[in-house]
């Protein structure tokens, strides 16, 4: 009869511990603190590779949402490949920079660890030396970037839903004129934009194709993004750029670029001592 007496007052003292461990905020969320602590211990402790660098699906799918919220699309494969090996190499320099202390004082600012450890890396890159000649040679390279662009303007009627292509062929028939569609659509008009960004946007082939067509005519053309239907309004031509006006731009260019690359080209040997694990890619 004792043990019974005993058994129900542990069983009472429980009961009240836990009744006010419920009414008490502040002690629940102090558990689930330690519990959250615990938690991140315990999977630090499964990690075998402190060299190991995982790129996992969430990071990819934060990466691209970025992307999308800053450009208004979706990156194309090699757009992630490039996302994906500008991520690592940030992540190669945050390591690199708490190995080197370069985290005392900025422990929880992760962009100013890789600010200082990619500022120490390019400390100790030197340029090639450089004549008039390698730099000619070098514009000569790059010219594309110092012409004036051509200008396009053109017009495309964004059609709403998924229409078959037999109703795509009657829209477009109904825009010049012929027969009648039901097919909702807006219109986005494009004037007087530079060839590259037309490139950027919905590819090379398709901005081929808008340049040769026949002016103020509705077509469909394949992009990189889907079918679009649009009509070439007209093209300016660009101009071609001159060496000596631009040597002095021309060399700062060559400078910058030439860095950056000597740059990544740094922190990707770096890198080589990491295992880099990429969850979320294609097989």
């Amino acid at each position: 009869m004792q043990n019974t007496s005993n058994n129900d007052s542990s069983v009472g003292l429980l009961k009240k511990l836990w009744s006010r461990f419920i009414e008490e905020p502040l002690l629940i969320f102090t558990a689930i603190a330690v519990l959250i602590f615990l938690g991140d211990y315990l999977i630090s402790l499964t990690k075998n590779d402190p060299k190991a660098i995982v790129i996992t699906p969430e990071i990819r799918e934060d990466i691209k949402q970025i992307y999308i919220n800053s450009l208004k699309r979706e990156p194309t494969p090699v757009d992630m490949k490039i996302l994906i090996d500008r991520w690592v190499d940030n992540e190669v320099l945050y390591r690199e920079g708490l190995a080197l202390g370069l985290d005392k004082g900025d422990s929880s600012i992760r962009e100013r660890v890789i600010f200082k450890t990619l500022s120490v890396t390019q400390a100790e890159i030197t340029l090639p030396k450089l004549n008039d000649n390698d730099l000619q040679k070098w514009f000569t390279a790059h010219e594309d970037q110092y012409d004036s662009p051509a200008l396009i303007n053109f017009e495309e009627a964004v059609v709403s839903g998924k229409p078959s292509k037999d109703d795509l062929t009657n829209f477009i028939n109904a825009l010049n004129g012929k027969g009648h569609s039901s097919i909702d659509s807006s219109l986005e008009i494009f004037k007087d934009r530079p060839r590259f960004t037309i490139v950027d946007g919905y590819g090379e082939e398709f901005t081929n194709a808008l340049e040769k067509l026949t002016l103020k005519e509705w077509v469909s053309l394949e992009s990189k993004m889907g079918t679009r239907v649009v009509r070439l309004i007209g093209v300016k031509p660009g101009d071609k750029a001159s060496f000596e006006p631009l040597k002095t731009k021309v060399y700062t260019d060559w400078k910058n670029q030439t860095a950056a690359e000597l740059s990544t080209k740094a922190i990707r040997e770096l890198g080589k001592k990491y295992k880099i694990i990429d969850q979320g890619a294609k097989q």
